[in-house]
């Protein structure tokens, strides 16, 4: 790394089919919106010539337009991929959302990924959520790099984000934090701003001048070899800490000088074992020139320091019934196992699926098994079923590039899986298996929508149905209490780009309506009511009275049915019909019209006719004594209660609570969760939190997250309850 010369075209350039997972890199760029994820991939294609100049991709010795502004907007909410050649390398460069609400295709591309490029802008810094990324990819030992962009900006300070980044990132250990270069500035400006125009090789001590385009290398003067020697020697302390020759550093202290190709080795083994994280600096190429200040660094870094895909573990691996299974890592013989990480539908070609292959050899028009772990209560069917897919490529902007297969290691898009998901297994038909799914978090903003009109309506199923199958963060909900259909989401963005994606993918306009929670009644006390139900229009009338006592029960108890009728006053075969009318209008509500809970009714007594009693007249006249019941006692409203636990930074613990209570919250316990984290737990009405999602972001900077669950159905304050009864035209 830093070392090589320059990289001449025909070593690089558009990827085709890998032969060898060791020549794959599969990388995924990391950061919040705004950061230059997007401008970094298409600096890094234009370096590695996949494309002429930034914006364009090369078709046949043509050009043809990216269809920039809708590309950009694509890539900023959703997981895409760019795959280049690079001296002799296929590096698959995964571009993620910098949205929190679509955290989703963040998680994709990190499963789909062996090392990460965390992104950080130089004139914005590191943001919470970023630092939360960078906790789940230590959790498991995911290789880290950092790159700092935005140098052109006037407030940029490279030596300070360094700073900010050992700190954010570092943890105990701030020296893994380091930087590999440092940029060089030009003259400076009338404004008084000296933009950078090169960097600093720390370890080869060389000079690298992008002023004119292309990537010049030099020797520095005396002046720049000053500037980098106390950087330098940090740097090298910090390499040999994390080199497996513990003499290395005692030599070091007794000054011998390190053998610069000895130094390059234990970085990359540091870098790939995820101890050590080099901090790069890179900035777009300037229009007309070919190469982007600190791309060639960072594709060396990334062939270089990086690990293959051999060196990731294998996938947990069972058969669709659960028997475990061994599969040996990244084997482009063995046994297939391969992943759809992102779902997409074309207008032409139909749904496309962008799949890592973890095993065996995926080949064009083969008969695969397709496994899929449900997630019904995300809307998403279970299935087991086999599947002939269509043509193997490799995206590229709006282009699909054929491939001749997709061995062990590599990602390829794939055309007709029809009934395959985001999160399900492909493998072969004779040897179906089924990997361990990645953790998906909880949607948790509703958003209820009805058809906009009787032709949406008929189109809206299939279209919700697409939906969720492109994207498992999202829940599809058909309430059978409200009767409401919900689309939860896991912000506002996300629930925008749902009914975009509705409208424009699959044509159908809905309206969002408000979104109601599940509220019950119930009685505060006991009381009675007499049904008496008597109609005689000529022929057989209808006779039936009854008498009830109802009386509160605990919570959760549900509705209680007692007969204690004596002496034959409702006849035994009358008495099921009672007990419906009376379930039946339960059911309907006695107050609001919300469904009555927890209570007990006991049927006492009653009068029946020879002739004019009937199931249904004693079905009416249960009904009407229940009302009766409610007419003369105090009926509760009964409103959902949530336990909600937060975890949030210790900095935002007091304005978390504090919101909390503003919602009418109970805190029941708090507990400190480590890395300067407060686990908050309170039960909040559900009615209190249908924004929280969005709601939460803002009070704590986006470093926050929630979980919720039912805990049980509890009287509503009488005010809130007034004003719910007002509103319900039956009350």
């Amino acid at each position: 790394m830093g070392d090589k010369a320059n990289a001449h075209p025909g070593a690089a350039g558009r990827a085709t089919a890998a032969d060898h997972p060791a020549s794959i890199r599969n990388v995924v760029l990391v950061g919040h919106s705004g950061a230059g994820k997007t401008t970094l991939v298409e600096a890094l294609a234009l370096t590695a010539g996949a494309v002429n100049r930034a914006g364009r991709v090369e078709d046949g010795g043509t050009v043809s337009d990216y269809d920039e502004i809708e590309h950009r907007q694509q890539r900023s909410v959703q997981l895409s991929l760019v795959p280049v050649d690079w001296d002799g390398y296929k590096i698959n460069i995964l571009d993620t959302p910098g949205y929190a609400d679509f955290v989703g295709e963040l998680r994709a591309g990190l499963r789909a990924a062996d090392a990460a490029l965390f992104v950080v802008s130089a004139s914005d810094g590191v943001d919470g959520s970023t630092r939360m990324v960078w906790e789940e990819c230590a959790a498991v030992g995911m290789p880290r790099a950092i790159v700092v962009t935005h140098l052109e900006s006037a407030r940029a300070d490279f030596e300070e984000m360094t700073r900010i980044c050992a700190e954010a990132f570092g943890g105990d250990d701030p020296d893994a934090v380091l930087p590999l270069y440092l940029p060089l500035r030009g003259p400076e400006a009338p404004d008084g701003h000296a933009p950078v125009t090169g960097l600093i090789g720390l370890l080869t001590q060389r000079l690298f001048d992008y002023a004119s385009g292309e990537r010049k290398e030099a020797e520095p003067g005396p002046e720049q070899r000053q500037l980098i020697e106390d950087a330098r020697n940090r740097l090298i302390e910090g390499i040999i800490a994390e080199s497996e020759d513990e003499t290395l550093m005692d030599r070091y202290l007794g000054g011998e000088e390190i053998d610069l190709k000895t130094l390059v080795q234990d970085l990359e083994r540091a870098v790939a074992r995820g101890t050590f994280f080099p901090v790069l600096a890179a900035a777009p190429a300037a229009e007309g020139a070919r190469q982007g200040l600190g791309t060639v660094e960072l594709l060396e870094l990334v062939t270089g320091g990086f690990p293959t895909p051999l060196e990731r573990p294998a996938p947990s691996v069972t058969t669709p019934d659960g028997t475990a299974r061994e599969v040996r890592a990244c084997d482009p013989d063995g046994p297939l196992v391969a992943e759809v990480v992102k779902t997409a539908s074309d207008p032409y070609v139909g749904r496309v699926s962008l799949v890592r292959v973890f095993s065996g050899t995926l080949r064009p028009d083969a008969t695969l098994h397709v496994s899929g772990h449900g997630l019904t209560d995300r809307g998403h069917e279970d299935h087991d079923v086999d599947e002939r897919i269509g043509t193997l490529s490799a995206p590229f902007g709006k282009q699909q590039r054929a491939l001749t297969h997709c061995i062990a290691g590599d990602l390829a898009s794939v055309a007709k899986l029809n009934r395959a998901e985001t999160g399900d297994t492909l493998s072969g038909k004779d040897d179906p298996l089924l990997m361990e799914p990645w953790k998906m978090p909880d949607p948790l903003l509703p958003l209820a929508i009805e058809a906009h009109s009787k032709a949406d309506e008929d189109k809206l199923s299939q279209g919700l149905g697409r939906l969720v199958a492109e994207d498992p963060t999202m829940r599809l909900e058909q309430n059978p209490n409200t009767h409401q259909v919900v689309l939860w989401c896991l912000g506002e963005a996300h629930a925008d780009v749902a009914l975009e994606r509705l409208r424009s993918r699959y044509g159908v306009q809905v309206d969002v309506v408000p979104h109601k929670v599940s509220l019950r009644e119930t009685f505060a006390g006991t009381s009675s009511g007499r049904g008496r139900h008597v109609k005689q229009s000529g022929g057989h009338g209808q006779f039936a009275i009854c008498e009830i006592e109802v009386e509160p029960l605990p919570n959760g108890s549900g509705i209680e049915f007692v007969d204690k009728v004596v002496g034959g006053a409702v006849p035994r075969q009358f008495i099921p019909s009672v007990e419906k009318g009376v379930r039946t209008q339960a059911a309907r509500g006695v107050a609001a019209g919300y469904p009555l809970i927890d209570v007990r009714v006991t049927l006492r007594d009653g009068k029946a006719h020879s002739v004019d009693s009937s199931d249904a007249a004693f079905q009416t006249a249960g009904a009407l004594a229940l009302r009766e019941a409610a007419a003369d006692a105090r009926i509760h409203l009964l409103e959902p209660v949530a336990e909600v636990s937060v975890l949030v930074g210790d900095d935002y613990v007091g304005a978390v609570m504090s919101d909390l209570s503003g919602r009418r919250g109970r805190v029941v316990g708090t507990e400190q969760a480590g890395g300067g984290r407060t686990l908050v737990r309170a039960e909040v009405p559900e009615i209190e939190i249908g924004r929280y999602a969005v709601d939460l972001r803002s009070i704590s900077h986006g470093t926050a997250r929630f979980d919720r669950h039912y805990a049980r159905h509890e009287p509503m304050p009488q005010q809130i309850a007034e004003r719910i009864r007002e509103r319900t035209p039956d009350s």
